[in-house]
């Protein structure tokens, strides 16, 4: 009986030292899947008729319970045409394009509510994001069934005389968006997050400024059949200097996302309340 008691006496002392210490949120690491779109110079308009596929990760590091660094890494892909418009113009147009996007951001997260996983009362908020971050982009498009990549070809005269200068591969971009977050246990999240991203790039469709016109390229050549496909609506409308995309507006994009994470956790003693 008297080692049973000594038992029970260490047990419920080691109870107690515990319930001396809370648990902290240090950081969390997980993955994201969702959409992407694709907001510019063929999709003027800001119509959300082809998302396309967004994968991603990302580790949170934790300060306080309001607010936290994120860095992410994403994968995602963007597309449009002008045959999705109900602009007769772009219709005419017929321009078109696709490219994988492979994004680093660095983020800040802030909370609307404490945020405490291990508190039941505590495990939802609202959150607000913004950020800066570097995406590479390569657009290409269709021919015949092949796949052209288009920065190569030059279809708006890039690098000849008097023309744009030759566009990177890779652009900076401000992520700002909105989310919720749920800690469905108190070691796992799920959350969901809306996110815009302003770029500084005008050309992740390859269009931006005005038709270079079909003399500055060789008769029948990929450029010259990609540069102004309008041949296949109707008369050809790419005239040396007639508007081709709106180069003082850049392009953009959005992604909508799924969230699943996992905690990192410490102890401590509690602050007092």
């Amino acid at each position: 009986m008297k080692k049973a008691f000594v038992i029970l006496l260490i047990l419920s002392a080691a109870f107690q030292v515990r319930a001396q210490y809370e648990s902290v949120l240090e950081g969390e690491y997980g993955v994201i899947a969702g959409a992407a779109h694709y907001f510019g110079d063929l999709n003027n308009r800001a119509a959300l008729n082809r998302p396309k596929l967004a994968l991603g990760a990302f580790y949170r590091k934790q300060f306080g319970d309001y607010a936290a660094i994120r860095l992410t890494g994403t994968y995602c892909q963007l597309g449009y045409s002008d045959q999705y418009s109900q602009n007769e113009y772009q219709r005419r147009r017929n321009l078109s394009f696709n490219t994988n996007i492979f994004e680093v951001a660095l983020k800040g997260d802030f909370n609307f509510f404490k945020y405490i996983p291990s508190d039941p009362q505590r495990s939802f908020t609202p959150y607000a994001t913004i950020g800066i971050g570097v995406f590479s982009y390569n657009p290409y498009a269709y021919l015949a069934g092949q796949k052209y990549y288009l920065r190569p070809l030059h279809t708006e005269g890039e690098t000849l005389a008097g023309g744009p200068k030759e566009y990177g591969t890779m652009a900076a971009c401000i992520p700002v968006g909105m989310g919720v977050k749920y800690a469905v246990t108190a070691k796992v999240n799920l959350s969901f997050e809306i996110s815009y991203r302003f770029t500084t790039t005008d050309y992740i469709d390859d269009v931006s400024g005005t038709y270079v016109g079909i003399n500055k390229f060789p008769t029948g050549s990929v450029a010259s059949l990609l540069q102004d496909r309008s041949y296949e609506t109707g008369p050809p409308i790419g005239i040396a200097g007639r508007q081709r995309g709106f180069s003082k507006q850049n392009d953009a994009y959005a992604i909508a996302e799924f969230g699943l994470s996992f905690n990192i956790t410490s102890y401590r003693c509690p602050s007092a309340q």
